[in-house]
């Protein structure tokens, strides 16, 4: 966290990030037991860092590119993808852990993972037990679909549905597995 503080990121207190999730996300009835669902602020998505950050009740540079707090796992900016520029940091005691919080985080879709170590057996570990489309090591998401990664530029397409990343040729499926800076042979 230390790291991306000085990349220019900013870290939001915990009374902070309570009154981020107060406006980005309203509740409705869930299915089943009545555990609400959270439900996306749609005048947030998108938005720069800065206007999350009024929301949040505080104030950053304009040129602030992402925001970050820690959360535990069940936290809404884990469970919901909610476009926004702001990453839910989860505190886990092993890899073991954080590779079944991942997976409950996907939900299944099979849509994208991402995976920071220096152990490849953990990067492998977590690449069968989420077995998504797109798995980047070491990088950022983006090299998942071919910028600063492997390959031609692609764009997901559906993904939950089993199209996944596809080609202009075949629009098929083609599971990508990118690691940045390592194991490359150029």
């Amino acid at each position: 966290m230390s790291e991306m503080e000085r990349a220019g990121a900013v870290r939001l207190s915990s009374s902070q990030l309570e009154r981020l999730t107060k406006e980005a996300f309203a509740f409705k009835e869930g299915h089943g037991a009545g555990c609400p669902e959270p439900v996306v602020n749609k005048a947030l998505i998108g938005k720069d860092a800065s206007v999350l950050a009024k929301a949040a009740g505080t104030n950053v540079p304009e040129k602030t590119e992402l925001l970050f707090g820690e959360t535990d796992k069940d936290h809404p900016f884990v469970k919901e993808e909610q476009m926004m520029p702001f990453v839910p940091i989860v505190r886990v005691r092993s890899v073991e852990d954080g590779i079944e919080a991942a997976k409950a985080a996907e939900h299944n879709y099979k849509h994208t993972s991402i995976i920071h170590s220096h152990d490849v057996e953990h990067m492998t570990a977590m690449a069968r037990a989420l077995d998504t489309t797109l798995f980047v090591k070491n990088g950022p998401c983006m090299a998942g679909l071919g910028l600063g990664g492997e390959g031609y530029l692609s764009y997901s397409i559906a993904t939950p549905t089993g199209e996944g990343v596809t080609n202009p040729k075949t629009f098929c499926r083609v599971r990508r597995c990118v690691m940045v800076d390592n194991l490359r042979i150029y």
